[in-house]
């Protein structure tokens, strides 16, 4: 039983054969990173021949030695010798010249149901195996600590087919799914010379949100090494396709109405009657509201294919993931977000992959998370993680550093 090094290949056959995993511990990550400029390692703990436990950590230079961290992970197949994982972590760091280890385990700490309510039992344990030996703890947070999650809404997918996906949606999400494919929306799959396009949605969405977005060049290495196992997806609409499929809709509505009206005639007194000529009565104005807008869309942008949203999916044997995302608030009433929230839960049926991530939310349901009201519209539960774990190899000369750098940020 031992710490060890490594190769890509036993970390990958390990990391693959485990229940649960984050895409951020693939090669594909580490290929990710090796190329924005961190030096990658795989490391584990050996049972005999058998791994049983794998990571992949990664290290930048910072003043006085070593950032090193291990982000959603490590994966494990047997916690037997977790702990002692832990603690031969710490030994390797020191070793390698760190000043920082940050541990940001995948575990889950409790579950909830869709609205908040915990279904499960808090899991102190995990976080006790960390600090009992020598690590310290952040807290368990709300928000997004360090810019990432440790919120997320999941949905599991297992039993779910093409057929009864709609249906596995909430009674909000399964009408807006519906209205917003009405629309004539087309999905797209962006080539590499092409992530500009993604871009200028996340530049726009983190300009009004105000969060750093990711650069074009992150986005272009993302696509390279992840390759087939992520997709840039954008979503379009033509406004005159979109006035065409107004007037189809209409039309038939028209025929129901007058359909109705002779109904009236024979029946005068029929409230059930009475009450849906009023309701599509209501609905052919709202379609004449409908055509006016188009008519002024389709003055500003003729006849071509506008981008309306877009999202970067990734793919696991464990999991997808919809990590980025972005869209255009001038398009919002076109709902393009459900399309393609829709299209990766049918893709991941289709590989087969047992569950779908949501990725961040707050922690907070007091019902002013926007993205969590949006995510709850597909009908998954929550799962809180760990959250953020912290080693210093060299405390004293950890502080020291730190309190020079806030001198000097004073003066």
């Amino acid at each position: 039983m031992t710490f060890a090094i490594l190769t890509q290949k036993e970390f990958a056959s390990h990391a693959n054969s485990a229940s649960y995993r984050s895409f951020m511990q693939t090669p594909e990550m580490a290929s990710l990173l090796e190329k924005r400029g961190f030096k990658i390692q795989y490391v584990g703990w050996k049972t005999g021949t058998q791994i049983t436990i794998s990571a992949l950590l990664y290290s930048i230079p910072m003043t006085g030695g070593f950032h090193i961290e291990v982000n959603c992970g490590p994966v494990i197949t047997d916690r037997s010798h977790l702990q002692d994982f832990y603690q031969s972590l710490q030994d390797y760091a020191k070793n390698q010249g760190a000043l920082e280890l940050i541990i940001k385990p995948y575990d889950t700490y409790q579950t909830f149901n869709s609205d908040g309510n915990p279904i499960s039992e808090p899991n102190q344990d995990y976080i006790n195996e960390l600090t009992h030996i020598g690590y310290s703890f952040d807290g368990l947070q709300t928000g997004y600590p360090g810019g990432e999650p440790d919120w997320h809404y999941v949905k599991d997918m297992e039993g779910i087919t093409e057929k009864n996906l709609l249906k596995s949606f909430s009674k909000k999400g399964k009408p807006l799914v519906k209205k917003a494919k009405s629309f004539g929306i087309e999905l797209k799959r962006l080539n590499r010379n092409e992530l500009q396009l993604f871009k200028d949605i996340t530049s726009s969405t983190s300009d009004r949100r105000d969060y750093q977005d990711k650069t074009l060049d992150y986005y272009q290495t993302f696509y390279d090494s992840f390759g087939d196992k992520a997709d840039f997806m954008i979503a379009t609409l033509n406004f005159h396709q979109y006035y065409t499929n107004l007037e189809k809709d209409q039309a038939k509505l028209a025929q129901k109405i007058e359909k109705l009206q002779k109904d009236l005639e024979l029946n005068p007194n029929s409230e059930k009657k009475q009450n849906q000529l009023r309701e599509f009565s209501s609905q052919f104005d709202t379609f004449e509201v409908r055509k006016q807008e188009a008519k002024e869309y389709i003055e500003k942008y003729g006849d071509k294919d506008v981008i309306l949203a877009g999202s970067l999916f990734v793919y696991m044997p464990q999991e997808s993931t919809y990590l980025f995302s972005g869209s255009y608030t001038e398009f919002n009433k076109f709902y393009a977000p459900a399309v393609l929230q829709e299209y990766m839960m049918l893709e991941t049926i289709k590989r087969g992959i047992p569950r779908y991530n949501f990725l961040g939310i707050q922690g907070i349901f007091d019902g002013s998370d926007g993205v969590l009201r949006f995510k709850q519209n597909f009908n998954g539960y929550i799962i809180r993680k760990m959250g953020t774990f912290r080693y210093y190899p060299r405390p004293l000369k950890y502080k020291l550093i730190s309190l020079i750098k806030k001198l000097l940020r004073r003066s």
